[in-house]
């Protein structure tokens, strides 16, 4: 069976998505390719996500930002939003049929505060990402598609 396509989106594609294309790629390991891309690509990772993912031992290597174009063309099996502004955007036609969630999360690169309380505030959204992460390689992918949408919305209320 091929690889699933998981595709994470933010807005800049550098703080909420690379981190949660890190923590999917750490914690499946092989049994999934995980992605991520903003509709607004910022052009790099942010320094708090790349603290987060240091903090937790999650190598983010080869990574990049990107823009969500570059993927509109592959086929996806899932496409999670980890903010709503992008969940609010058209996205392209991915191909593959994917199925669809919006993990509403706080964006790190704008929380205020002290450079210690952004970089705790980034590890906490970390934290969040990596327990709906672990939910989501868990699931059981050979249920109807109805019940894997349903599970996949659940996770963004966790």
């Amino acid at each position: 069976m091929a690889k699933r396509k998981i595709l994470f989106l933010c807005t800049g594609n550098c703080c909420r998505s690379q981190m949660a294309e890190a923590l999917l790629r750490h914690i499946a390991d092989e049994r999934v390719e995980s992605l991520s891309a903003g509709s607004h690509p910022a052009g790099y990772i942010h320094p708090l996500a790349i603290s987060a993912l240091e903090q937790m031992a999650v190598s983010y290597e080869n990574q990049r930002s990107k823009s969500w174009d570059e993927f509109a063309a592959v086929p996806i099996d899932v496409v999670i939003t980890v903010c709503d502004r992008a969940a609010a955007q058209p996205c392209p036609a991915f191909g593959g049929a994917p199925l669809r969630a919006n993990w509403s999360l706080p964006d790190p690169v704008e929380f205020a505060g002290t450079n210690e309380e952004r970089s705790a505030f980034a590890a906490r959204i970390a934290q969040r990402l990596r327990v709906k992460i672990e939910a989501l390689v868990s699931l059981n992918w050979s249920a109807p598609r109805d019940e894997l949408q349903e599970r996949l919305g659940f996770l963004g209320e966790i």
